[in-house]
C-alpha cells in the first residue's frame, strides 16, 4: 500500500482527505482486520441490593370468582323494631262442619254425617244441624242409610231423621217439602195415621214414624 504522511501529526480529515493546515496527504485502503481476542473471565456477583417498599394494591378482578371461605358467626344482633301490622288476608276455605260437641263424622259420596252425640227433639235437632251449616240427616240411598245406621249404632241410640208428613197422612217428605225417593221402614210401618208426624231410625237401619217430641240423637248432614 502506499501512504503518504505528514511530517507534523495532526489528526486526518478523511472526508476531504486535506490536513487541518492545508497539507495534502493521501489515504491507502484499510488492512484486514485482525482476528478478536479471547472473552476475559466472568467478574463476581454483585451483592444483593436493598429491598424496596411495597408497592400499592392493585385493582378488584372481575366479579365471578371463587367465593372465599365464610366467617365466624357473629354476635346476636338486638331485636329489631316492630314492624306495621298488615292487612288482612281473605277468609279461608271452610273447614267441615262439626256440631258444637266432638263426635263422629262419616263421609259418604259428597255427603257428610256428623253428631255431637247429644239427644235433643226434632226442633232443637233442626236448629242444631242448620247453625252448623247443615239439615238433619236424611239418606237417599241404601249408602247413606247405612253410614247414617252405623252412628245409631255406635250411640246405641234412635236418631230422628230429616223428613215429615205432610197433611195426608201417610205421605212422608224430606224438609224442603220435596217427595221421599227412598225408603226403610220397618215391617208394618209407618202406621201412625197422621198422629206421628216425624221419623226415627232403629239401631238396624229401618225407620219408624214417631212423634217430634221424643229426645233422639242429633245427627246432621252436610
Amino acid at each position: 500500500m502506499l501512504l503518504c504522511t505528514l511530517a507534523l501529526t495532526l489528526t486526518l480529515m478523511a472526508v476531504s482527505g486535506i490536513m487541518s493546515n492545508g497539507t495534502e496527504v493521501c489515504v491507502g485502503s484499510p488492512g484486514i482486520p485482525g482476528t478478536p481476542g479471547s472473552h476475559g473471565l466472568p467478574g463476581r456477583d454483585g451483592r444483593d441490593g436493598v429491598k424496596g417498599d411495597p408497592g400499592p394494591p392493585g385493582p378488584m378482578g372481575p366479579p365471578g370468582g371463587m367465593p372465599g371461605l365464610p366467617g365466624r358467626d357473629g354476635l346476636t344482633g338486638a331485636p329489631g323494631v316492630p314492624g306495621e301490622r298488615g292487612d288482612k288476608g281473605e277468609p279461608g276455605e271452610r273447614g267441615l262442619p262439626v256440631l258444637s260437641l266432638q263426635g263422629s263424622m262419616l263421609a259418604v259420596g259428597k255427603k257428610i254425617f256428623s253428631t255431637n252425640g247429644q239427644s235433643v227433639n226434632f226442633d232443637d235437632i233442626s236448629e242444631s244441624c242448620a247453625k252448623a251449616g247443615g239439615n238433619i240427616a236424611a239418606p237417599r240411598n241404601p249408602e247413606e242409610n247405612e253410614a247414617i245406621a252405623s252412628i245409631v249404632r255406635k250411640y246405641n241410640t234412635y236418631a230422628y231423621l230429616g223428613l215429615v208428613e205432610s197433611n195426608t197422612p201417610g205421605d212422608f217428605r224430606y224438609l224442603d217439602e220435596t217427595p221421599v225417593n227412598y225408603t226403610n221402614w220397618y215391617p208394618g210401618e209407618p202406621r201412625g195415621r197422621g198422629r206421628d208426624k216425624c221419623v226415627e231410625m232403629y239401631t238396624d237401619g229401618t225407620w219408624n214414624d214417631k212423634n217430634c217430641l221424643q229426645y233422639r240423637l242429633a245427627i246432621c248432614e252436610f
